[in-house]
C-alpha cells in the first residue's frame, strides 16, 4: 500500500490564481464521440490549455476576437460571431476536393483534414471527424425551435455549424459546417503560426510514488501532460508486480510533455526538487524499496549537463542542511507506461496532492 509523504526542502510559492483544468481523465483522448450527445459532453473540454495533437487552446479574450475580426467579410462576421448559417449549396468549400486541412476562418486553429470530408447532399462541407476532437466545442442549441448540437471552435468560441448522428462509419457524425467560418490550406502549403502546433518537449523524474510527483506536475504552468510509467530497469515492458518486488530494477517515474515557452527545464528541476526529498535513499517517506528512488532521466545531452549542474548548486546551498543529495541522473532509456488504472490516480479517486508549504 502505498503512503505518500511529501517533505520540502525550501518554501514553495503556490502560483496565485492558477488552475489548470482537465477532463476527467486528465489525459488527451483521441477518439471521437459516438453520438452528438456524446459529442456534446465534450464541452468539458472547452478549459484544456492544451489539446493532445499540441495546440494551444487557452480561450482568447474579447479583445483579441475583436481584433481578428476586423479581417472577417459583413457575412463572415454574420456567420462566426452571430451564429448565421449561409445559404446551402452556396459556401465556396462545399465542391472543394483538394488534400489538406480546414482551421478556422477567425484564430486559424485546425478543425478538419480533407480525408474526413464527404458529400453528405446537405449542401454544406460536412466531415466525420475533426483534426482533434479538443478542438471543437459542442453545446445544446434550442435556436429556431430546433434541439440540436452547436459546433465552435474550441480557442475562439466562433460559430461554425452543427454535427448530427446521421454521419457514416467509423464515427456516425456528421459535422455540418458553414465554408465561410472555414479556411483550407492545401497540403505542402506553408501554415500560418497561428495553424501550427507547439514545439512539445519532454522530461522525465522520478521521486517516489508517481501518484504524487504526476499529481504536482500537472498543477504547474506549462506542463500539458504528465503519465505515470517505470524507468530504469532491466526487464522490458515490466509490470507493477514486478517493479515493486524490486526485480526488475525499475523506478516509478512520470514522463512529462511540456511547452518551453511557457516553462523551462531549468523550471522543472527547481520544482521536482520542491516536490520530494532527494537526500532519501532508496525510499520516500514511508515508501521503501528501490523503485522509489530519486533519479532523473534525461532526454537529451543538454538537459543531462543542466541537471548535474543545478544538483551542484543545490548540494552547496544551505537549504540541505549539510544532507546528502542522492539523486541519480542518468541518459534516458526506454520508458514503459503504467497500468492505466495507476494513470491521474488522484484525479481518478477524488483527491489531489497539495502543493508543499
Amino acid at each position: 500500500m502505498k503512503t505518500l509523504l511529501l517533505t520540502t526542502l525550501g518554501t514553495l510559492v503556490i502560483l496565485g490564481g492558477f488552475t489548470l483544468l482537465r477532463e476527467t481523465s486528465g489525459r488527451a483522448q483521441h477518439s471521437g464521440p459516438r453520438s452528438a450527445q456524446e459529442a456534446m459532453a465534450m464541452e468539458t473540454r472547452e478549459h484544456e490549455s492544451y489539446s493532445g495533437s499540441g495546440y494551444d487552446l487557452t480561450p482568447l479574450d474579447r479583445k483579441r476576437i475583436e481584433a481578428l475580426a476586423e479581417n472577417l467579410t459583413d457575412d463572415e462576421r454574420r456567420i462566426m460571431l452571430d451564429q448565421g448559417t449561409e445559404p446551402s449549396f452556396c459556401g465556396g468549400l462545399l465542391s472543394n476536393k483538394g488534400t489538406g486541412a480546414y482551421t478556422c476562418r477567425l484564430c486559424g486553429l485546425p478543425l478538419f483534414k480533407s480525408e474526413a470530408k464527404f458529400e453528405s447532399g446537405t449542401g454544406w462541407p460536412s466531415f466525420y471527424e475533426p483534426f482533434d476532437p479538443a478542438h471543437i466545442r459542442s453545446l445544446r442549441d434550442q435556436s429556431g425551435g430546433m434541439v440540436r448540437t452547436e459546433i465552435q471552435c474550441a480557442r475562439c468560441r466562433s460559430h461554425l455549424g452543427h454535427v448530427f448522428d446521421d454521419g457514416p462509419k467509423p464515427t456516425g457524425l456528421r459535422y455540418c459546417l458553414n465554408s465561410a467560418a472555414l479556411k483550407f490550406y492545401a497540403e505542402g502549403a506553408e501554415l500560418p503560426p497561428e495553424s501550427r502546433p507547439l514545439q512539445i518537449e519532454t522530461a522525465y523524474f522520478a521521486g517516489g510514488c508517481f501518484w504524487g510527483i504526476e499529481d504536482l506536475f500537472q498543477k504547474v504552468p506549462g506542463v500539458i501532460e504528465a503519465v505515470s510509467g517505470y524507468q530504469g530497469g532491466k526487464l522490458p515492458d515490466p509490470d507493477y508486480r514486478q517493479v515493486c518486488s524490486g526485480s526488475s530494477g525499475h523506478a516509478e517515474s512520470v514522463r512529462l510533455s511540456y511547452d518551453p515557452n511557457q516553462v523551462t527545464y531549468r523550471q522543472l528541476l527547481e520544482w521536482f526538487f520542491k516536490f520530494h526529498d532527494p537526500t532519501q535513499l532508496n525510499r520516500q517517506g514511508p515508501d521503501v524499496g528501490t523503485q522509489y528512488r530519486s533519479a532523473i532521466f534525461a532526454a537529451d545531452k543538454g538537459q543531462l549537463a543542466e541537471a548535474k549542474a543545478y544538483i551542484e548548486g543545490l548540494q552547496g546551498s544551505q537549504r540541505l542542511g549539510g544532507r546528502k543529495i542522492v539523486t541519480v541522473v542518468e541518459q534516458v532509456g526506454p520508458f514503459y507506461e503504467a497500468e492505466e488504472y495507476h494513470q491521474d490516480y488522484h484525479a481518478k479517486h477524488g483527491g489531489s496532492c497539495a502543493l508543499p508549504q
